[in-house]
């Protein structure tokens, strides 16, 4: 095993070249650019097969997003991004011991997560013994035996916290839950706790399932499609191709974003010639330029239009929806009509940014559309008011029966392939009672009732030393989660941290006392037992649930399937009881139990086996039913909350560069902004960046301001003057989530503030 890339120098990212963002997204140069990424990172004899497999019936699941397939595929059946992400693990590159060797942690942890993930695939288990300098390989048996003895160890299983990535399969995660729940705990957190958490509070309050309501066929058959704080271009390019052909047959489409975004403005399809060629599908019929934070005004307004025009005789509400399948409408009524008139819009309009003229021509739009999805991302969910933003979206829908019939309902759009799958599977802190029950009756044993610790607060957790093992399941949590300084001083704190990953990321390298990194098969992999294929299965955005067959053989043949290590590890912590480990390494035995826990599941290995698998039941879409608190679809009072911005200040919002996914960065460029060859900038509208004192080039220091007073300053930015939202900036993560405290969550979730993020500017302190 080889490494060629160890002596390429770390680029500088503080000193891009910057031009005009782009007005289309996809096209010819998409295509160019996954071609060359392809052949750079897997080269052809690995990239072909990968990428002729990907995201096809008898191939696998794509790890970049949980946007689903129809049933006709494409040859070619991916996006520029997911091309990255297939071509970042199936990598021809390796790990060898002399590169850790030759590289202490100490250094390591000065390296930038870019330059460390370009370093290969992880090939071995690897130990950072207590006060040592270096990782250096040892046998599974050793790595194991060491995480087995501090679980033994530890005076209670609430000392163990297990994170699980949305990379992890359906069969790996329900044995990853069971395993941690025949241990003792609850100490589940995931990668959902830092982004959907919001939505899943929010919709499982309002209609009683905390998933979206629609599939594609209800993209396509929508009068209207509202896309709001989500940017599909960059995070999930294949909702592109639904959009226009819900566009081409007659849909309107309501952009609701602070930055105007290229794939929402021209999409060119590179699947047809006209693409290729330079034309494309104008997407965006309204662009709604809001303020960070200000969408709950938004929908509040819109809301309130709705009603003032039924009371006025045009018949604008759904009544019959209303009341035979909702409850609280009119307390909700009353509460958005009881402000004047004269106090409300002034309000709405410095909330959200936009004129009133606009939200009626919004209004307008909503009511001569008989069936109307509204699709959201990060942009909703990471703000202090996320769930009470969310629960007014769904009275939105509500108002005219657009939840539970065709081209109508819900749609959360999720980042991780399978996100979704684990929390279907158990992976929650907080479990309902009716879960753990049929674990236990399936399994004979009596799992934990307490709640369990979510991401914030393992983290509070892991700083006051009450954290003895920290085990991850895929992910890179150091560089996730937020406020770094503390996360990393956090994780310092614990005794053993163990990461089970494919590639070398920033949480390698910001331990606890002792660290484990365990090899992983990629979602392309092959997984071979006793010489014959296994598959596994995840759920995408909508529900459906299909197979994953990996294709490509491991570069190594110690990578290990992420069952194996879960079922090798919880042997050698409890034994063959409760649970008889060792026999679900079968995976058709892991389906068959996961049938008798998970509603939905019956006949789980026949229907999986099925090309393109099987969807879910979903209460509300399917027969109108809302199992919530009530039995009904739960109209909600949400307030007028929106973030207070003294002057001088921005709110600025952490975001993805084009060539990133999450926290794995594939290239130092944003090509539809405009930004090329760097990523430590922030976006200003020049005429607030006027009235700052920052000149378009110049760089600043930006410096966090909470109520607790402690000082968060992400040092030596440039200067992007950004025709954003006034008031408003923009910044990637996670070079920016220094700036997000640990403490400033949203009410309910407990999901991180990203979103809206108090900042102001002082001069350049120099380059970090």
């Amino acid at each position: 095993m080889s490494n060629t890339r160890a002596d390429q120098p770390d680029p500088a990212q503080d000193s891009p070249t910057v031009g005009p963002p782009e007005r289309s997204a996809v096209g010819l140069p998409a295509v160019l650019n996954s071609v060359r990424l392809v052949r750079e990172q897997a080269g052809v004899r690995r990239g072909l097969p990968a990428m002729r497999a990907v995201n096809q019936k008898r191939g696998f699941d794509c790890p970049g997003c949980a946007w689903p397939e129809g049933d006709h595929r494409h040859k070619a059946e991916f996006c520029e991004n997911g091309a990255k992400a297939v071509a970042e693990e199936a990598t021809s590159q390796v790990l060898s011991p002399e590169f850790f060797a030759a590289h202490p942690v100490a250094e390591l942890a000065e390296r930038s997560g870019y330059w460390l993930g370009r370093q290969g695939r992880l090939a071995e288990p690897l130990y950072l013994a207590e006060g040592a300098t270096h990782y250096e390989p040892v046998s599974w048996d050793r790595a194991l035996d060491i995480v087995a003895g501090e679980l033994r160890g530890m005076d209670s299983p609430d000392e163990a916290v297990f994170y699980t990535s949305g990379r992890t399969s359906n069969e790996a995660a329900f044995c990853y839950q069971l395993f941690a729940r025949a241990l003792g705990t609850n100490n589940l957190p995931d990668c959902s706790n830092m982004c959907h958490e919001s939505s899943g509070s929010a919709l499982t309050e309002t209609l009683g399932v905390g998933k979206g309501s629609v599939s594609l066929d209800d993209l396509h058959q929508a009068d209207l499609i509202i896309v709001a704080g989500q940017n599909p271009g960059t995070n999930h390019p294949r909702m592109l191709s639904t959009l226009e052909r819900a566009k081409k047959s007659g849909a309107r489409i309501i952009t609701v974003n602070p930055l105007p975004e290229a794939g929402m403005r021209e999409f060119r399809n590179p699947q047809k010639a006209a693409g290729l060629l330079g034309r494309g599908t104008e997407l965006t019929d309204l662009f709604a330029q809001i303020r960070l934070g200000g969408d709950l005004a938004l929908f509040s307004a819109v809301n309130r239009l709705l009603i003032t025009a039924d009371q006025r005789g045009e018949q604008v509400l759904d009544r019959s929806f209303i009341d035979t399948h909702t409850h609280g409408f009119e307390l909700f009524a009353k509460e958005l009509l009881d402000e004047p008139e004269d106090e409300f819009w002034p309000r709405v309009e410095r909330a959200t940014g936009l004129e009133r003229a606009l939200i009626e021509e919004f209004a307008a739009m909503v009511i001569a559309a008989d069936r109307v999805v509204v699709c959201w991302a990060m942009g909703l969910t990471q703000h202090k008011h996320a769930v009470p933003t969310i629960r007014e979206v769904v009275n939105f829908l509500l108002l005219r029966g657009n939840v539970g019939r065709p081209g109508a309902g819900v749609c959360p759009v999720r980042g991780h392939s399978n996100v979704q799958g684990d929390r279907t599977m158990g992976i929650f802190e907080r479990p309902e009672a009716a879960f753990l029950d049929a674990l236990g009756a399936e399994f004979g044993f009596e799992p934990p009732r307490e709640h369990g610790l979510d991401t914030v607060n393992a983290i509070r957790a892991m700083a006051e030393g009450r954290v003895r093992v920290f085990f991850a399941m895929g992910g890179n949590f150091v560089a996730a989660t937020p406020d770094t300084l503390v996360t990393e001083d956090a994780m310092r704190r614990v005794g053993l941290t163990v990461h089970v990953s494919t590639k070398l990321n920033r949480s390698h390298v910001v331990t606890g006392t002792r660290a484990l990194i365990l090899p992983t098969l990629a979602r392309s992999d092959r997984d071979l037992h006793e010489g014959r294929p296994r598959w596994v299965t995840v759920e995408d955005s909508m529900g459906k649930v299909h197979a994953s067959h990996g294709v490509l053989e491991p570069l190594s043949e110690q990578m290990r399937s992420e069952v194996d290590i879960v079922l090798d590890l919880a042997g050698r912590v409890l034994g063959q009881s409760p649970v008889a480990w060792s026999e679900l390494a079968d995976y058709d035995r892991v389906r068959d139990r996961i049938e008798g826990v998970v509603p939905g599941f019956t006949d789980f290995n026949e229907r999986a086996r099925r090309p393109g698998g099987f969807t879910l039941p979903h209460a509300p879409r399917d027969e109108r039913r809302f199992p919530t608190a009530t039995g009904l679809a739960n109209f909600t009072v949400n307030g007028a909350y929106a973030p207070p911005v003294p002057p001088g200040r921005l709110l600025l919002q952490t975001l993805r560069s084009h060539d990133q996914y999450n926290t794995t960065i594939y290239d130092l460029n944003d090509r539809y902004r405009g930004i090329h060859d760097g990523r430590r900038v922030v976006l200003v509208h020049p005429e607030d960046a006027r009235e700052l004192g920052l000149a378009e080039g110049a760089y600043t220091d930006i410096v966090g301001e909470w109520p607790d007073g402690r000082e968060r300053r992400a040092p030596h930015f440039r200067v992007v003057h950004y025709p954003t939202a006034r008031g408003c900036a923009a910044s990637y993560f996670p070079e920016t989530n220094v700036l997000v405290p640990l403490d400033s969550t949203a009410d309910v979730s407990n999901t991180p503030t990203s979103k809206s993020v108090l900042v102001r500017f002082e001069p350049d302190s120099g380059a970090p």
